[in-house]
């Protein structure tokens, strides 16, 4: 491919709207365009990267079992109401009447459509497992579009389904999508973990989020030092704490004016007590009614595994008002003991022999609170946010954060969408029966960006080979000269007929204009012919990674550079 001929608008402004580094490049580097708020143009250069991704998506998936199909982008919302989704979604579902007033939406994820097709398709065990998939624009109607490809509205997405005849048959499929996963992400040169996570509002009994690390992820995770174990925050889990050890008898509890003190900061410096020992009082609002939630003052209350513990479709904090009701008490004042509302506890609670906590009442606080004697919660569990240096819920070792890019999400769904939706098979004695099913995504323009977010420099984008969108750019520095330029185009031509993607910049530009949009573009190696050195019969190769030049022979050059490339290559594989 010839610059000359080729829409690659590189620029050296960064726009102002960008705000993370993938935005800035894929822009500055003539990858995209923006038409409106999170919705781009795929500039040539940038369809090409999307493209190298998709294959590689494809090729897994087809080598896993899966089948590819495609579903429409416009779904009747009568199969979002068949699973619930339709109002419990919420704004970021785009709906819409066509002319005969009937209801739709641009799907942002298609497990209803997928479904409806498989209860239309399949009649026996015979026919199962079966796993479809597509890659396909999907649209979310984000609040606040934001960081190019990374939250943008309109995107691209491979989506997954499987379809077992019992949970066995789900686990297997599950396990093949990960693995399949795991090549995927390795054959794209990045550097990711598989975490645990929670399900949110696609359901199921459990998931994993691939994430790749990046300083500039959006998302915390917590992994282990020792194992492979990792988890985002949401659903870290923490090792229960043993029960406290009985002391000395205690008196019952005392009551301590503690005026304007409400925080754990204020509380434990003014009773001059460890904060790990003040037992702190939150009281939720859920869709299973009020609930307070005891945990140390060491640590912070988790609330999606406080929803997920008491099976609750929403959790959140009760306000002021409320809280007063519930208490009699203003915030920061409530406790445990004589309170009338059901109460749960974190695994932490259980290590204090005896401490402090709200009393209820304004400007007072009770101490020699002994857990189990003066109030008896209905259970304790693992209910707080995990911290640095935690031990590991698998093996034991320090438990450490990292920031995450999420690019692909995999779950067990269970029967949630085939049992609403009537997904069934006759088995073996012609009884029906349920699919089991799993959902496994990956967003395509997500993953690219990711890739850019973990691989750049001051100059530009330092792409992994598999998914750059040219493999060697060869630049004759002054294409004036005959020399130079039948030397580049002998070098291009013997590349290009070896199956290497070359990009040649043949525009009649200044060297150091060449040089920094190769940089920029992030193309990963680069063929200099200069008048100079072809005079003295040789060419140099870059490495755009090591930044390493090397001063090859002319003869040379196309070997060196095309073994250079299948170095590349190999560390992208599987």
């Amino acid at each position: 491919m010839r610059y000359s001929r080729y829409l690659m608008p590189t620029t050296k402004e960064t726009p102002s709207d960008a705000e993370v580094v993938s935005h800035r490049l894929m822009l500055r580097a003539g990858l995209l365009r923006k038409v409106a708020s999170g919705i781009y143009n795929y500039m040539p250069a940038g369809l090409r990267v999307l493209r190298k991704v998709e294959r590689i998506l494809r090729e897994e998936m087809d080598g896993a079992g899966a089948l590819e199909v495609l579903m429409p982008a416009v779904v009747p919302s009568e199969l979002w109401k068949e699973s619930g989704r339709w109002d419990a979604y919420g704004k970021e579902l785009l709906r819409f009447k066509d002319r005969a007033d009937r209801e739709f939406c641009l799907g942002p994820t298609h497990e209803e459509v997928v479904t409806d097709l498989v209860r239309r398709e399949v009649r026996s065990y015979r026919q199962l497992p079966l796993t479809l998939y597509q890659i396909q624009d999907k649209f979310r109607d984000e609040i606040r579009p934001r960081f190019g490809l990374m939250r943008g509205r309109e995107f691209f997405m491979k989506d997954a389904y499987s379809f077992d005849t019992d949970e066995e048959g789900a686990a297997e499929s599950y396990k093949k999508m990960y693995d399949a996963y795991c090549r995927i992400f390795r054959r794209m040169g990045l550097d990711f973990r598989a975490v645990e996570a929670d399900t949110g509002s696609i359901g199921g009994s459990s998931s994993h989020e691939f994430m790749v690390i990046a300083d500039s992820g959006e998302d915390a995770i917590v992994s282990c030092v020792s194992c492979s174990y990792g988890a985002n925050v949401e659903k870290a889990e923490c090792i229960p704490c043993s029960a406290a050890i009985p002391g000395a008898t205690k008196g019952m509890p005392r009551k301590v004016p503690t005026p304007g003190k409400r925080t754990v900061e204020e509380v434990s410096a003014f009773l001059a007590i460890d904060p790990a020992t003040l037992i702190k009082t939150l009281l939720f609002e859920t869709s299973v009614g009020d609930v307070a939630v005891l945990v140390s003052g060491a640590h912070e209350v988790n609330e999606i595994k406080v929803k997920n513990h008491l099976g609750a479709e929403y959790v959140r904090l009760a306000g002021e008002v409320r809280v007063r009701e519930m208490t009699g008490a203003p915030s920061g004042f409530a406790g445990p003991v004589g309170l009338s509302v059901r109460t749960i506890a974190d695994h932490s609670v259980r290590s204090i022999a005896s401490g402090a906590t709200g009393a209820n009442e304004k400007d007072a606080h009770l101490v020699d609170v002994v857990p189990g004697r003066d109030f008896l919660p209905e259970g304790y569990a693992d209910l707080r946010v995990v911290r640095e240096g935690d031990p590991c819920p698998r093996c034991g070792g320090a438990l450490r954060f990292s920031r995450g890019i999420e690019v692909g999400h995999v779950f067990r769904l269970g029967t949630k969408y085939s049992e609403a939706m009537r997904a069934v098979f006759l088995d073996e004695g012609g009884k029906e029966r349920v699919a089991v099913m799993g959902c496994y995504g990956i967003g395509v323009g997500r993953t690219a960006a990711a890739a850019i977010e973990q691989n750049h420099d001051d100059d530009g984008i330092v792409w992994p080979i598999s998914i750059a969108p040219f493999e060697v750019a060869v630049i004759p520095v002054n294409v004036k000269q005959a020399d130079v330029t039948a030397a580049a185009e002998r070098v291009a031509a013997d590349l290009d007929a070896r199956g290497v993607e070359v990009f040649f910049d043949d525009r009649e530009e200044r060297p150091g204009i060449k040089f920094k949009d190769a940089d920029l573009t992030g193309i990963p190696v680069r063929i200099t012919l200069g008048e100079k050195n072809v005079a003295a019969g040789f060419g140099e190769i870059r490495d755009r990674k090591t930044g390493e030049t090397l001063r090859i022979p002319l003869p040379e050059v196309a070997d060196e550079a095309f073994a250079l490339v299948g170095k590349k290559k190999a560390e992208c594989a599987p």
